[in-house]
């Protein structure tokens, strides 16, 4: 009996290499779990299409390898990864044709593909909910047996919209974590936390897209904090401005190799964090 596993859907919608609303679009009618099933299927199946593809790759492939893989198509059109469809299509092709080099390249490629794709639809993997309903990240209720996938994905991409950007501002003194929630919080999702220690704890549960941080703390230093939030991997290029009364050549210097956007002194002129902010927060939503 194959597993059948849960998702966090807009993980997913965010995977460049799956056309899931042209899924949706195709299929009106298609329930979140049977969309879910076609991943698990995905998951479920991985040894045995490695092996395949390597046997193919070395020139090896038993009777109905090819065969196999010409109704592989069928699975990654139900998930939505129809560039790999192409891809299966040329090893078929090229195989009947005997053009061994062509083949053996094509079945490598596509071995390496199917090795990322794996490691993204696993790390988008939930734990299985037993009463069938979930909470999506962006706080979407998905009832996989009954909600259409289509009317899932237009309430959540509605929900991304129109949501507030999150802040998370990372400072030891309480006044100036409550200066920025007073500055940014009408137009912004402000969390603040007064202890660095704690910040892969939050950021296990909750998804920033900016973040403010203080250089001189106790524990764990502004600077000494880029490298735990980038070590996320949904973090990787999300913005980080210092706020800091350190204004010396250097720390602004380091704080760019760092990886950070920008770097604020204290005091500050609310304006400036606003306008700083914004320039931020609208970049990351343009990539």
């Amino acid at each position: 009996m194959e597993d059948n596993y849960d998702f966090e859907l807009l993980a997913l919608l965010k995977l460049k290499e799956l056309n899931i609303r042209k899924v949706a679009q195709d299929k009106p009618l298609l329930c979140v779990g049977e969309y879910y099933s076609a991943l698990s299927k995905f998951i479920n199946h991985t040894a045995a299409i490695k092996d395949i593809l390597e046997r193919i790759s070395t020139l090896k492939p038993k009777d109905n390898d090819f065969k196999f893989m010409a109704d592989f198509k069928t699975l990654l059109s139900d998930m939505g990864w129809f560039s790999q469809m192409q891809l299966i299509d040329d090893i078929v092709s090229a195989g009947k044709r005997g053009h061994n080099k062509f083949v053996s390249d094509y079945a490598l490629k596509m071995l390496d593909d199917y090795d990322n794709m794996h490691k993204k639809i696993m790390s988008a993997r939930q734990k299985h909910d037993t009463d069938s309903t979930n909470m999506d990240q962006d706080g979407v209720k998905i009832s996989k047996e009954t909600q259409v996938l289509k009317k899932v994905i237009q309430l959540m991409e509605h929900n991304e919209a129109t949501r507030k950007m999150r802040i998370l501002a990372v400072d030891d003194t309480p006044s100036m974590l409550k200066m920025i929630s007073s500055v940014l919080g009408d137009e912004y999702k402000v969390d603040t936390l007064i202890s660095p220690a704690m910040v892969v704890k939050f950021l296990q549960q909750i998804m920033p897209d900016l973040f403010l941080l203080d250089y001189h703390m106790p524990e764990i230093s502004g600077f000494d904090l880029v490298p735990v939030i980038r070590n996320f991997k949904e973090h990787k290029d999300t913005p980080i401005i210092f706020l800091t009364s350190v204004g010396t050549i250097d720390h602004v210097s380091m704080a760019y190799t760092l990886g950070a956007c920008d770097y604020i002194v204290k005091p500050f002129q609310d304006k400036v964090l606003r306008e700083k902010v914004a320039k931020h927060i609208v970049r990351k939503k343009l990539l």
